[in-house]
């Protein structure tokens, strides 16, 4: 698609990120998430960690197999391929500066449901711009002292 115009939000969403939506990141983020912890992710931790129906989890993971995201065979755990590792890890590294700069502006310790909602509308152009103004900025600010 040729960005000569406007488009509507699934429209440059598409552009961006091919064709992975927000819902597959999502999935996608929680299981790289969750196998830092296991090698192999069940269909029922993933949907009690997303608070989703198994069958809907279970959906998920053929729609990020189609992808070549995830291993995910018939009645079988979900292993994280290569490229989904890859994805996976800038998911999650996206969302941390997301909370990061939310956490920031508004003087807060943790921006969970704010950050999880803005994560997916920013590029990778400004999320690498985001990182190094973040860490600019906490190499100039000197760190706080916490009182007894």
């Amino acid at each position: 698609m040729e960005k000569d115009g406007f488009y509507t939000l699934k429209g440059y969403t598409l552009m961006e990120h091919g064709m992975i939506t927000s819902s597959m990141e999502d999935y996608l983020e929680m299981i790289c998430r969750m196998s830092a912890q296991s090698p192999v992710v069940r269909i029922s931790a993933l949907s009690q960690a997303l608070h989703v129906k198994p069958p809907s989890a279970s959906k998920m993971a053929g729609n990020l197999r189609a992808q070549e995201l995830i291993e995910f065979p018939r009645y079988g755990c979900i292993t994280l391929t290569k490229m989904g590792k890859r994805l996976g890890d800038y998911l999650i590294r996206r969302h941390e500066l997301v909370e990061r700069l939310l956490c920031l502006i508004n003087g807060t310790k943790g921006e969970l449901e704010e950050a999880e909602k803005l994560e997916h509308f920013f590029s990778p152009r400004t999320i690498l711009n985001l990182e190094e103004f973040l860490n600019r900025r906490e190499e100039s600010v000197p760190a706080q002292k916490e009182e007894p």
